[in-house]
This record gives C-alpha cells, structure tokens and sequence, in this order.
C-alpha cells in the first residue's frame, strides 16, 4: 500500500475517533450536572485541562464558562483538536482516498461533516441542553465503524484504520479518566462522599462503561473504576485493550507471525503492552493516578511517531495532524 493512502486512512481513523471521545468528553459534565445538588458550581475548566490544551484556551478565552468551553471543544476551528476540526480533517482524509473507500463510508463520513457544520451555523453551544446533538455525532460515528466492519476486507487498510483508532481511544480514555482528577484537585474532601459517587458514576457514563462495570464488580469503588478503564483485558475502551488491539494491528501490517518485534513501533507498543498486562491497580494509585495516565499519554504519543516514522514517508498530502500532548 501507498504510504501516502494508508498515512489518510490511519488519520481517518484517529480523527474519528478522536471526534466521538470528544463528545464524551462534553458528556461527562452534562451527565454530572444532572445529578449534583442544586447550586453547585458548574466545572468546565478540567475537561479543557484533560485535553492537553489548556494553553490554547487560555490564550483566547477569559474565564470557564459553559459557552466557551462547548465552542473551543466543539467548534473552534483554530483550535487543531475540536471536535469540528477532527470531522473536517477526517472528511479530507476520506476525500483523499475515495476509491479505497466503500460508497456507504464516504457518504456517511460527509453527512458528517456537514451535520457539524449545521451545529456550528445554529451555534449549539449557546442552547441550554445540546446533548442531543452531541449524541447524533457519536451514533454517526458509531455508524460508519459499523459500516467498515461489515463490508472491508481485512487487508493493509483495514489495520492501518484500527491502529488509528485504538491508538487514539487509549489516549482518550486515558484523559476522560484524568478528568476525574482535575475535578477532584480542587476538593480533596470530598473524596469518598455522594458527591465523590456521582463523579465516578458519570464518568462510567461517559464512556458507556457504567452497566458493564456494575456487573463485573458491583459497587462504584475509585480503585475499581481505575482499574476497570486500565487494566481490564475485555472491556473494548480500558487502555490495556486498546494497546493490545493496536498491537495486532501493527503485527498484520508488518506480517509479523512470530514473537518479538519487527521495527521501533513494535517495539514501543509491545513495551506499554507488557507494561500494562503486568501491572496492578494498587501500583497505580500509589504511583498517582495524574501521574501515571501522564507518562501512558507520552508513552502513546511515542508511538505514534514511530508509526510515522516507519510507514508514512510522504508528509505533504495532508499536514494538519495533530496529537495532544
């Protein structure tokens, strides 16, 4: 495959997905602010903090409210990492390799884009509940992975999208649940009081993670919940699943049959790997949860440009990627 095509199908991927989480991202506040006590102050400064771009807020924004923060997340443009410039991005990338896509794909990933390009031309941020038209986004995403999971063939293209899409779910769910640090950072005396609940709860939530974790270990327990999104080996957004997956992806790419590692991404990957399927839930938190979701997003990022690094030679078909740091 062209480094070229599978570069855009790799970004296509993490764009995507990069787009959902983001709606995530806003559904964490808005789940918890239907369930905290009347009068408490709304918190809108750490989901910008969690992104990694608290500095590019602040350099145009004074102030947290919940306006700005809806318009920088989801609808800044010169902001590299909204949720409309990820949809725009993905759409150039789909545009770019048409023909290595199926008719449904294209279709469904413009509609997209011109869905969110409604939102920003009704401004959403500015209406007082927008769930709805953040849960259109993710379901449309939702849409167009189950599209490609039912009509692509499992060749180059297909692992190249995976291992953008993992890759960036790995670093998002690593963020989602540092946003529960950043919530807490400023009210350590709440910690393990209702208000403590509701935060886990809704951040469960967020990530669809909320039956499942009840069924698997019942109640809401902070450690529970790290490890959950963690560790856990089944659970298709914990962080250890996702480097996992992107790992079989990187060994289909490669044709790498055996044990060990064929190049530096490889290697990288297989290293978090061990790193994770090894590691306990108690090492973490005496580590520091911020601390250590901190060195995995360095640690993810590391991989990535060692992707770049190993398959994509040409740079100049689409030069807008951007990965949080």
């Amino acid at each position: 495959m062209l480094s070229r095509v599978a570069n855009s199908i790799y970004w296509l991927g993490r764009y995507l997905e990069r787009a959902e989480n983001y709606a995530r991202f806003i559904d964490v506040n808005f789940n918890l602010m239907q369930d905290l006590p009347v009068g408490m102050k709304e918190q809108w400064m750490p989901l910008v903090a969690a992104t990694g771009d608290l500095d590019v807020y602040e350099a145009s924004n004074d102030g947290y409210s919940s306006e700005q923060v809806l318009f920088f997340l989801g609808f800044d443009e010169n902001n590299p990492n909204s949720m409309f410039s990820a949809i725009r991005n993905a759409r150039e990338n789909a545009r770019i390799i048409r023909e290595n896509l199926s008719k449904e794909t294209w279709e469904k990933t413009n509609e997209l884009y011109h869905f969110m390009q409604s939102g920003q031309k009704k401004k959403i941020w500015t209406k007082e509940d927008p769930r709805k038209f953040f849960l259109k986004i993710k379901n449309q995403i939702l849409l167009i992975y189950g599209l490609a999971d039912s009509s692509v063939a499992r060749v180059e293209g297909w692992y190249f999208s995976r291992l953008g899409q993992f890759l960036e779910r790995a670093d998002k769910t690593s963020r989602i649940l540092d946003v529960k640090y950043h919530i807490l950072l400023p009210n350590e005396e709440e910690v393990g009081s209702p208000i403590d609940f509701l935060h886990w709860m809704a951040l469960l939530k967020s990530v669809t993670a909320f039956n499942t974790y009840r069924r698997v270990y019942g109640n809401i327990n902070p450690s529970s919940v790290v490890e959950f999104l963690t560790l856990n080996k089944y659970f298709p957004r914990s962080i250890y699943f996702c480097i996992r997956e992107a790992e079989k992806c990187l060994h289909k790419i490669s044709g790498n049959d055996e044990e060990g590692f064929k190049n530096s991404a490889e290697k990288a990957i297989g290293s978090l790997k061990s790193k994770l399927e090894f590691a306990e839930v108690d090492e973490i938190i005496s580590y520091g949860l911020h601390e250590y979701l901190d060195d995995l997003q360095i640690k993810i990022n590391g991989i990535s440009n060692k992707i770049d690094s190993n398959f994509f030679t040409i740079r100049d078909n689409f030069a807008q990627h951007s990965t949080p740091q």
